[in-house]
């Protein structure tokens, strides 16, 4: 039958007017030997009780206790089920207790003799981190004492833990109680027994002041050996992968647990930036997360204090700091998110703040983070901020390298239009020209077939240096815009005009505009306007053939914006193309195979063009020979919005 509780607790009920100490086992050790050497060094047949534990009983215990055993029959040593202690067996009493039992995590040693008493109770205390990997630095919480009547309590305590155990041995325990713990015995005792001398107590605050010298050591070296681990780690990660968001998460997960947080952040701040999303967060259980909120640098004092002085900021009690009290912002940050103590380290390169590392704690007890803790962040910072540095340096390369790429096929492309585009006209104006010079009896009827088509090849000469020039003035923000509010009805059909005056020799599709009369104004550069239908009308006339389809309408989504759609019965595109074909030279059979003209820029143009409106463009269709529907919408024009709200 085990006990639960422990036997410092039990003492502490009856004796009330006890007071427990902390001690180290280091302390306990040298206790329990002098208090073996105080009976071997005596003629007393003693009453000894001891209890250390589950550990593995040591050969010099196990020496002594054979040696105590000689001069006693009442030697008792509690030991743990895999202890063994067949060596002893025949020179003392095992009691091998539950391991259930609070025994199983206190230190005893009572002993009664005639000219000496006393007793050492203690239970283990919870390891804290410091002390893991140091047994000597393990604390026990009890009493230490000569005090006879408060160790005979104790002898009493542990002989009944005997009978519960083994109670076979009850004639052998109730000898013991008459011949220990007998009041009547106290006179005689009392005249022989040995004082303590005051050298005792100074050799245990001897031993406590030097475990505490080499605890304080240890964590001094556990602290160090923290840092060179933090740093190795997030160094092995920036040599390993300069992708920035595996560096930051790597850096929250870290500095996070090891400084024990209940919430770390680490963010880019630099000082052109008025705010910042918080992407990367280590959490504790039960903390509310913060992870893709955007917070506001300019109204955070606490941030603009850290930029400005490039120095950490350490609040240990938010709820009684006065920057918080007088910022409603800061105030609802600390409400919202539970923010106890709040911690701030500027991660700097070359002197500028780029980052910061938050921690937070969020429970109701106080904490806190040491000098030594703060000072730990400092020293991984710079390494942070270098990261930092190096990833947006390295992802900055990429986008540049995917620019130098995209203008590589965007010159290539150009090549390969322009040696078909422009080449393929030149040299029909030039057969053209050089008959008309070398034939001069060529037949008037003739020579006009000549002329005409010069005229239509360099008609599409000019087309299509106007639109390179087009695109590289939209791309660069050199258009000059001038918006206003525009009839959508009056602009398509300039464009439906624009169309038709553009192939008056050759048939077109059907083209059908379904727009109602009642559209509100959009608030667009009409001329621009015109310019992205027309182009849209010319694309779907180009791809659908002469008895096909093209139908042009247009309606208000909302409020706010208008959309136009113009559907044809033509080719139809894949959809996995329905995003590139607004890509600049993109030509659905190649630049040279192709069996429509163009440059492959209308529909670019058009996308620069609705963009630089706040629009949006997209394509829809299903697939080859299934037509194709263009959408784009326009802002409403402000007046249209109020007639609208007002009918």
């Amino acid at each position: 039958m085990h006990r639960s509780t422990s036997l410092v607790t039990e003492l502490l009920e009856q004796l009330p007017h006890l007071r427990t100490q902390i001690y180290f086992k280091s302390s306990l050790t040298a206790l329990s030997h002098a208090m073996e050497d105080q009976v071997l060094a005596t003629t007393d047949s003693p009453l000894v009780i001891a209890s250390f534990q589950q550990e593995r009983f040591y050969r010099q215990e196990a020496h002594r206790y054979r040696r105590l055993g000689k001069r006693s029959d009442h030697i008792y040593i509690f030991s743990a089920l895999d202890t063994s202690f067949q060596e002893n067996e025949n020179t003392c009493t095992t009691i091998n207790f539950d391991p259930e039992d609070a025994l199983a995590t206190e230190w005893h040693l009572t002993v009664i003799g005639k000219t000496f008493t006393s007793c050492l109770v203690c239970r283990e205390c919870s390891p804290s981190e410091t002390q893991k990997g140091l047994d000597s630095a393990r604390r026990f919480e009890g009493i230490w004492t000569f005090d006879d009547q408060v160790t005979k309590r104790v002898a009493s305590l542990l002989l009944d833990k005997i009978l519960d155990y083994r109670s076979e041995l009850e004639p052998q325990i109730q000898a013991a109680r008459e011949i220990y713990l007998q009041e009547s015995l106290d006179t005689e005792r009392n005249s022989q027994r040995v004082n303590p001398d005051a050298f005792v107590e100074r050799l245990v605050t001897h031993l406590q002041a030097g475990q505490y010298r080499v605890m304080r050591a240890y964590q001094s070296l556990a602290k160090k050996e923290e840092k060179e681990r933090l740093l190795r780690c997030l160094t092995n990660a920036i040599r390993q992968s300069l992708d920035l968001q595996e560096i930051l998460g790597i850096t929250v997960q870290e500095v996070g647990e090891t400084l024990g947080a209940c919430r770390c952040l680490v963010y880019r701040c630099r000082d052109c930036a008025n705010s910042t999303t918080i992407e990367h967060e280590f959490l504790r259980s039960e903390v509310t997360s913060l992870e893709n909120q955007t917070w506001s640098i300019t109204n955070n004092p606490l941030l603009q204090n850290v930029r400005e002085q490039g120095k950490p900021l350490y609040i240990k009690d938010t709820t009684s700091d006065d920057s918080i009290k007088n910022s409603s912002f800061l105030s609802s940050l600390v409400r919202d998110y539970q923010i106890r103590s709040w911690l701030l380290i500027p991660l700097l390169y070359q002197g500028e703040v780029i980052g910061m590392i938050e921690l937070h704690h969020c429970c109701e007890e106080e904490q806190g983070w040491h000098e030594d803790d703060i000072k730990l962040v400092e020293a991984i910072a710079p390494q942070i901020g270098l990261a930092l540095t190096q990833a947006e340096a390295y992802t900055n390369l990429e986008a540049l390298n995917e620019q130098l790429e995209a203008l590589e096929q965007a010159r290539s492309n150009l090549v390969a239009i322009t040696g078909h585009e422009l080449r393929t006209p030149l040299s029909t104006i030039q057969v053209c020209l050089e008959s008309l010079v070398s034939e001069p009896d060529m037949s008037e009827e003739l020579r006009q077939v000549m002329l005409s088509t010069a005229m239509n090849d360099a008609e599409r000469m000019r087309r299509l240096v106007q639109d390179f020039l087009t695109l590289s003035r939209l791309e660069s923000g050199r258009i000059e815009w001038n918006p206003e509010p525009m009839s959508v009805e009056e602009c398509i059909e300039l464009s439906l005009s624009n169309i038709r005056g553009r192939n008056t020799e050759k048939p077109v599709p059907t083209i059908e505009n379904r727009t109602s009369n009642d559209l509100p104004l959009a608030y667009v550069d009409g001329e621009w306007l015109v310019e992205v239908l027309a182009k849209l009308l010319d694309n779907s006339c180009k791809f659908t053939d002469d008895n096909g389809t093209i139908v042009l309408s247009a309606e208000a989504e909302n409020d706010q914006t208008l959309k136009v759609t113009i559907s044809d019965t033509g080719r139809g595109i894949e959809p996995s193309r329905l995003e590139t074909v607004f890509d600049r030279f993109y030509q659905e059979e190649g630049a040279l195979q192709r069996t429509t003209g163009g440059t492959g820029l209308g529909l670019a143009i058009c996308r620069q063009i609705v963009q630089r409106w706040g629009g949006e463009i997209w394509a829809e269709s299903t697939g080859k020979n299934n037509g194709t529907q263009f959408h784009f919408t326009l802002p409403i024009a402000k007046e249209a919005r109020v007639m609208s709200v007002h009918r």
